[in-house]
């Protein structure tokens, strides 16, 4: 099979909507022909440029550099990229983020509130909260690298954070979360112990008042 004939079967079997990753390609072709990473982008490149050019994948849409999709064209007009994907490829795939915010809240059940904006803290932004207009999300960086073993602890803490601004309109906000870090399986001395390096101390109040609620939990 030649490399061109590979890229076609490949795009071929890709969902429709779904991103299509050029260097995903290009890694695949360079273990599946044992060629060196530079030849096997640059063979990949020419493949893309002439599936482009003869149009040889009719549904094919290229969404921005190296990143192409599948289109299906519907009643309503043709279907775009699932953004939710690449929203997770971008900031949250490898325990890299995390959702955050007050949307985070209302997921959680602390808020009937369901705010227009969507938070992601995630390894991928460095100094502050901004906006990706493209993907209709905002992004901000973490109190400290984002890891597997952290990942769920520090999520919580933020909404522990969070409740001093955010308006709360349930009964009991202490017990809903400490329901959660039950079934997470969280630690309350390793939360402490995040809460009292990163966190503001108000953290630590809101997590003394958590766990006094967790003997109340069945």
């Amino acid at each position: 099979m030649t490399y061109y004939n590979y890229v076609v079967e490949y795009i071929n079997n890709c969902p429709l909507s779904v991103p299509i990753y050029v260097a995903d390609i290009g890694n695949m072709v360079e273990n599946d022909f044992n060629l060196p990473t530079d030849k096997a982008n640059a063979a990949v490149a020419v493949a893309m440029k002439r599936i482009i050019t003869r149009k040889q994948i009719s549904d094919l849409r290229f969404y921005q550099k190296g990143i192409y999709y599948r289109a299906e064209e519907t009643p309503f007009g043709e279907t775009g990229i699932n953004k939710e994907l690449l929203i997770i490829r971008k900031y949250l795939d490898n325990n890299q983020g995390y959702e955050t915010g007050a949307r985070l809240l209302y997921k959680l059940g602390l808020t009937t509130q369901l705010p227009n904006t969507r938070l992601i803290a995630t390894n991928a932004v460095k100094d502050c909260v901004r906006r990706d207009e493209k993907l209709n999300v905002s992004v901000c960086p973490p109190k400290v690298m984002i890891t597997r073993e952290n990942k769920d602890y520090l999520q919580l803490l933020d909404v522990l954070e969070m409740l001093y601004r955010t308006p709360i309109d349930v009964e009991n906000p202490y017990r809903i979360i400490a329901s959660y870090i039950k079934q997470k399986k969280l630690r309350y001395d390793l939360l402490l112990a995040l809460a009292n390096k990163y966190y503001p101390q108000r953290t630590i109040l809101q997590l003394a008042q958590t766990a006094a609620e967790k003997e109340m939990i069945a």
